[in-house]
């Protein structure tokens, strides 16, 4: 096993050495662009890892991870262009610094690129991988999509906003743990629950992302705190609040989160105290640790050594003790 700084930059030296210089370059200089921003890159390092943890060399899945990293640039080109969004990872988005329709074109073009990764691979894993990635993929579409029609409801239920998140974050983790045991050819047991760990851990790395978007730090969150607010996301801490408010303030809720009063730091000073008083932070901290705890829980179940459980289980830690 490798620290996760040595994952990283194998991933970052791999994307580098892509050949993307080539014609028309109005559709591969922004996939260059994109890629190039860099990032945490946690999913390709999660499909690097698992290959090593069930017997595989990093390299061995180096094509697999690159695949989940271009998909995930992929999403991440298009959902800029639908929330209209001016910075990805503070610098100009696809569609600001060329146009909407080179990022719809170049994202597509990425989709494409990240199926061919899985070529490198042997008939068996190949099927494999790509059953699984198309499985993903439309998975994480159906959770955009879910994700945009709660933007108009007023009735989401927790349920709904569990299977959102699931499907739009979740997924692509337990995707990509799971692509590396593939590549590594462990039992289909193993491969299984590898994909349950990172799907857990995915809940409750989002669950955790909302959590922070209203009581982040503001000096290490990378991003505004309250923005979920700001724009009248129905996230879990929301959700929970409204079902633990009493009459005025559900009222009040409901009232800030369908209009647009002048002060937002007033309108998300208000919506945290809720979130306080009727316990709605607690809640979702509460969430948040039964996630983790259940990812943690299904580590026991694998075929591995203490000491490479115990590796995952350190990686899931530190994740969760972020504060950005």
């Amino acid at each position: 096993m490798q620290a996760l700084s040595f994952y990283q930059q194998s991933i970052a030296s791999h994307l580098a050495s892509l050949q993307l210089q080539k014609e028309p370059t109005h559709l591969y200089q922004p996939i260059k662009y994109i890629l190039d921003l860099g990032g945490k890159r946690l999913r390709p390092v999660l499909t690097l890892m698992a290959a090593e943890i069930f017997g595989a060399t990093y390299t061995q899945a180096l094509s697999a991870a690159t695949a989940v990293e271009v998909f995930h640039n992929f999403s991440l080109v298009h959902d800029d262009i639908m929330d209209d969004a001016p910075l990805r990872r503070g610098n100009q988005t696809v569609h600001e610094k060329w146009d909407i329709n080179t990022g719809i074109l170049s994202g597509d073009a990425m989709l494409i690129l990240a199926y061919q990764h899985f070529e490198d691979y042997e008939p068996i894993v190949f099927k494999e991988l790509a059953k699984l990635f198309s499985k993903t993929a439309l998975e994480v579409c159906e959770g955009q999509q879910y994700d945009v029609d709660f933007e108009t409801r007023n009735n989401v239920t927790i349920s709904e906003y569990l299977k959102m998140i699931e499907y739009k974050t979740a997924v692509l983790v337990g995707a990509a743990l799971k692509m590396g045991a593939i590549v590594a050819q462990t039992s289909i047991e193993n491969q299984e629950l590898i994909y349950n760990f990172g799907l857990n851990l995915g809940i409750a790395f989002q669950l955790q992302d909302d959590y922070l978007d209203a009581f982040g730090d503001p000096e290490t969150f990378g991003k505004q705190v309250g923005g979920d607010i700001i724009e009248n996301k129905k996230t879990y801490l929301y959700l929970k609040a409204l079902e633990f408010s009493n009459q005025e303030e559900k009222s009040q809720l409901l009232t800030l989160f369908t209009t647009k009063p002048t002060n937002i730091d007033d309108k998300v000073a208000v919506v945290k105290d809720i979130f306080i008083k009727t316990n709605a932070a607690m809640a979702t901290q509460k969430a948040i640790e039964e996630y983790t705890f259940k990812a943690f829980k299904i580590l026991e179940k694998l075929d591995i050594s203490q000491e490479k459980k115990q590796i995952l289980k350190a990686f899931g830690e530190n994740l969760m003790n972020r504060k950005v």
